[in-house]
């Protein structure tokens, strides 16, 4: 997947994904985006699925794009397997911090005491990847605070410092199905090592 940035100094963000059929890649630039959802829910589910299982397919299309766009996002995917749930949403997206900030003491510090609610304390790592050093993030939170409806979600970000760009990146892939972890934690590694800016 790839995105067209015009406001930074890198043109392109492209993401290599990782058995590509089972991704959708979301238009985040679409000016229509229920149209786009509901073509995507065509697509993906086969013939014989009910119109009433399209419909709640799309809506979740729905949701993931708007959040994505929200977080002002450069690219986004959802794991999803032919004919399948959403298994996961990644982004990627730039975040705007001043030059000073940008250094794996201030990132390592920033993720240990950063706010939650989360389940228990991050697991951070420090790696390095093609694209330059990050600080891998692994933590647990709840999808809706403070309410009895609210379901685990785990989550795996690269916060990368580009050593060709004066930015920072966050590469995040979430998910809510558990027992997955190790599986997905792998394949955000892989995503993570296959962004590149051009």
């Amino acid at each position: 997947m790839s995105f067209v940035e015009t406001a930074g100094n890198w043109c392109e963000c492209r993401v290599a994904l990782t058995t590509s059929e089972n991704w959708l890649v979301l238009d985040l630039v679409s000016e229509e985006p229920e149209a786009w959802a509901q073509e995507v829910a065509e697509q993906h589910l086969a013939g014989d699925s009910s119109a009433e299982s399209r419909r709640a397919f799309a809506e979740d299309l729905l949701w993931y794009w708007g959040a994505a766009v929200r977080q002002r996002a450069v690219c986004a995917a959802l794991l999803a397997p032919p004919n399948g749930a959403i298994l996961a949403s990644y982004t990627v997206r730039e975040l705007k911090a001043p030059p000073e900030t940008l250094s794996m003491e201030v990132l390592r510090a920033e993720a240990a005491h950063a706010e939650g609610p989360f389940f228990g304390k991050p697991a951070l790592t420090e790696v390095e990847l093609p694209l330059g050093s990050a600080l891998r993030v692994h933590r647990f939170e709840p999808t809706v605070p403070d309410t009895d409806t609210s379901t685990i979600l785990e989550g795996v970000a690269h916060y990368v410092l580009p050593r060709d760009y004066l930015t920072l990146l966050e590469c995040r892939l979430l998910w809510t199905t558990l027992g997955l972890g190790e599986e997905l934690g792998r394949i955000a590694d892989e995503l993570a090592n296959s962004v590149r800016l051009v």
